[in-house]
């Protein structure tokens, strides 16, 4: 047996394994086994007693060490020219350490008050603690100014892309940043007012031309109208923020809560926590904890803070950046749950049965501490057995049973029968320059499913809650297919092969099964496609129409109040019912409740079409260098001036314009969406497989022009010659007919089907 180690040796060790600082991981490091783990057990208590260690469940950390990820603020440079910095959150005992920041060389220039959030080394040296790296900057906010700039004799001018500026800035010949003539360039104000009467601005980023990938999202956002840049007001207001503390809150740092987020996740506003239900009444049940950032507690009714965000409504996202619907330092910092950092929350704890039904819940306003920050794919390799250093302590007590309470969830989920859409999400992948790499698909993982089930059941107990309470609120609603988009919906599954029942009430499982029964076909995506065509928009509402998609009666946005005001209107409405405080709903929030349901509904699709005008700009400017190119894909959609067709390897969508499909006159058909040629009865529908040569990509538009070269494996004459001009041949699409045709011959399959529109999938995955 080797010899139990000294407290130095395990203070040494914890400090250097951070993540594996359970009991049973210092046993495993120094070989302690048997009776001596009772020894060593006692040493640890010790510890703990002495201040040395502070517990938290079965794991061990040291109160007076600064988390791996910690906020700091920049100090003045000293004699050596050194950047020193110190963090904003101290809970040790004794003096807070000092700080030394390590610039890369494509890090920004950092001055004297700047905040930052830092990845943190521990460090052996004379006059400092730590060793910081920047992760990125938080806070920084001059006024932008995005524009053409035009050379002049010293220096130059910008002037703005926004439609609605009618001024330009100067830019002094020293604070070019080297620009050229015709850029798009990012600038900063420098000064209200320079030579001529003109601000005069500093570049601080070149775009190059304006039709470059770099630039795109830029363009999207001053298109759309999304506001980008905060007023000096709401930053002010957000830099004064203090951290929470436990007054007035239960405290929850014992619950080894974690935050499962994307790898390149800027920000973490829900952790989870689960575990077996010890009630005797629930066999086989589970407990989740579902914990959600306070941002209620920050921005307060009637501040800059409150009206920014309802400006905004949500956050935007972009393969390149976000657009934040509130300041870094809240979305970044304060409400971010961070690991090892206390942060306030509001969680719900949940009941489930062992079939996963969720049998009650009860809301708390707590203060919490995340133990680890981690992503989808290191707990999916940790759930199927590969677990990492991170992982591997967090398997048994927490990642496990997580797992266990999802698998029940599921089992509810299953027989609640939720619209269950197979639809892949594309990736845009960007170099540092802002040039696309590549388009992949994302895996979609159990954990991905796991965090958007326990989501779903916040989201629920939220709107159930406040129902009962009759406390104001917004739901999330999503109705039923209309009738006409359903009949379109019934003749594509007909042409196709299909069935979808008729003359019933509509329920998510006939469309469940429509999708099942085309799931491994040729058709599964198109049906799928057509499903997703045939819905409504969901949308923000102060009156409940159900969710028709999720199959649930009622249904609450809650989890997402970083990015969403909807849940900040939930957060407030639990905080009043409850009684929390005074940061609860006001007279004015309950008041303009249905203009605030609207006015949110309306930024949410302001944020989708810029998202969706970007996605298209990206895939043009990649697509852009193949031109020439053929590529397989399928007919998405029909338009009396042509075929959209979406590409199999991109899922990019082009367009064949109607004179490029044939020498002949093409009848519309536009209830069964089908073109049939005048002279051959060649019938194109949606559906069909073609292969397609790009003939131009334009990046500016996001356009793709295509040119047809076969259909279902038929190849298509080129229409070099004119097209017949005179009367057309009497050759009509009678949907009756057409339907008699056989399937097999698909060439003349007139499937029918949802509107021409084209596909509204979005490249960022968001949570219901």
């Amino acid at each position: 047996m080797a010899e139990l180690p000294t407290k130095a040796q395990v203070l040494d060790w914890i400090a250097q394994n951070p993540t594996q600082n359970s009991k049973r991981d210092i046993a495993k490091a120094f070989g302690v086994k048997g009776a001596a783990r009772i020894d060593l057990k006692r040493m640890l208590k010790e510890l703990e007693e002495e201040g040395h260690l502070q517990k938290a469940r079965k794991h061990y950390r040291d109160p007076d060490k600064l988390p791996p990820v910690t906020v700091l603020q920049v100090l003045a440079p000293d004699a050596n020219g050194d950047l020193f910095a110190k963090p904003l959150e101290w809970h040790g005992e004794g003096p807070e350490p000092r700080v030394l920041f390590i610039p890369r060389e494509a890090d920004p220039a950092l001055g004297e008050g700047d905040r930052i959030l830092g990845r943190m080394t521990e460090v052996r040296a004379d006059g400092h603690q730590y060793e910081a790296r920047l992760i990125r900057r938080i806070g920084h906010n001059p006024h932008k100014i995005l524009g053409i700039y035009r050379k002049r004799t010293e220096g130059g001018r910008i002037t703005p892309i926004d439609k609605g500026a009618d001024r330009e800035w100067q830019v002094p010949a020293g604070a070019t940043h080297g620009a050229k003539d015709g850029e798009l360039v990012e600038a900063e104000q420098a000064s209200p007012r320079g030579k001529l009467g003109l601000p005069t601005a500093r570049i601080i980023e070149r775009l190059g031309d304006p039709s470059a990938p770099r630039a795109v999202s830029l363009i999207a956002i001053h298109q759309h109208g999304i506001p980008d840049d905060f007023p000096d007001k709401v930053i002010e207001e957000a830099d004064r923020m203090k951290p929470a503390g436990l007054s007035g809150r239960e405290d929850l740092r014992d619950l080894p809560l974690i935050t499962i987020d994307p790898s390149d996740a800027r920000d973490h506003d829900d952790a989870v926590y689960a575990h077996a239900d010890d009630d005797p009444k629930n066999p086989g049940g589970h407990v989740v904890w579902v914990a959600i950032a306070d941002v209620a507690h920050y921005v307060r009714p009637g501040t800059a803070l409150d009206a920014e965000a309802r400006l905004r409504g949500n956050s935007t996202y972009f393969p390149d950046r976000v657009v934040p619907m509130l300041p870094d330092r809240l979305s970044g910092d304060l409400c971010s749950l961070h690991e090892g950092v206390p942060r306030a929350c509001i969680a719900v704890r949940m009941r489930l049965n062992e079939q996963g039904q969720k049998i009650g819940h009860s809301f708390h306003r707590g203060l919490m501490r995340s133990i680890a920050s981690l992503s989808y794919e290191e707990v999916q390799q940790a759930l199927d057995g590969e677990p990492n250093d991170k992982c591997g302590p967090l398997l048994e007590d927490v990642l496990q049973p997580l797992h266990a309470a999802y698998l029940a969830a599921a089992r509810a989920r299953d027989l609640r029968q939720p619209l269950d859409l197979d639809l892949p999400e594309r990736r845009i992948v960007l170099s540092d320059k802002g040039e696309v790499l590549s388009v992949n698909f994302r895996d979609r993982l159990v954990t991905h499913r796991l965090i958007e089930e326990f989501m779903v059941l916040a989201n629920v107990a939220a709107g159930e809650t406040l129902t009962h309470k009759r406390t104001p609120l917004v739901f999330r609603v999503h109705e039923e297919p209309n009738p006409e988009k359903l009949d379109a919906l019934r003749e594509t599954a007909q042409a196709s092969g299909f069935t979808l029942a008729k003359g019933q009430v509509l329920h998510t499982s006939h469309l469940n099964k429509l999708l099942n029964d085309a799931a491994g076909t040729d058709l599964a995506e198109m049906i799928n496609l057509s499903t997703l065509r045939s819905m409504t928009q969901a949308y923000y509402n102060p009156e409940n129409f159900g969710h028709f998609g999720l199959a649930l009666k009622t249904y609450a946005h809650f989890t997402s109040p970083i990015r969403r005001y909807s849940d900040l209107i939930v957060h407030r409405g639990l905080i009043s019912g409850h009684g929390w405080g005074k940061d609860g709903l006001s007279p004015d929030d309950i008041d303009r409740l249905e203009a605030t349901a609207e006015h949110i509904s309306e930024t949410e699709r302001r944020s989708m079409a810029a998202e969706r005008d970007t996605t298209d700009r990206y895939l043009a400017s990649y697509l852009s260098e193949r031109v020439g190119n053929e590529f397989p894909g399928r007919i998405s959609g029909i338009a009396r001036f042509g075929v959209f067709v979406k590409l199999d390897e991109t899922a990019a969508d082009g367009l064949i314009p109607i004179r490029s499909l044939g020498n002949e006159f093409f009848h519309y058909d536009r209830e069964a969406q089908t073109l049939m040629g005048s002279d051959s009865g060649r019938v194109i529908s949606l559906g069909q497989r073609v292969l397609v040569r790009l003939t131009e990509a334009v990046p500016v538009t996001g356009g793709l022009m295509l040119e047809l070269l076969s259909l279902d494996g038929e190849q298509i004459a080129p229409s070099s010659a004119p097209r017949n001009r005179g009367k057309p041949t009497r050759r009509m699409p009678g949907k009756t007919k057409a339907r008699e045709r056989s399937f097999g011959d698909k060439s003349k399959r007139p499937p029918g089907g949802g509107r021409p529109t084209r596909s509204k999938r979005k490249v960022t995955r968001k949570r219901k």
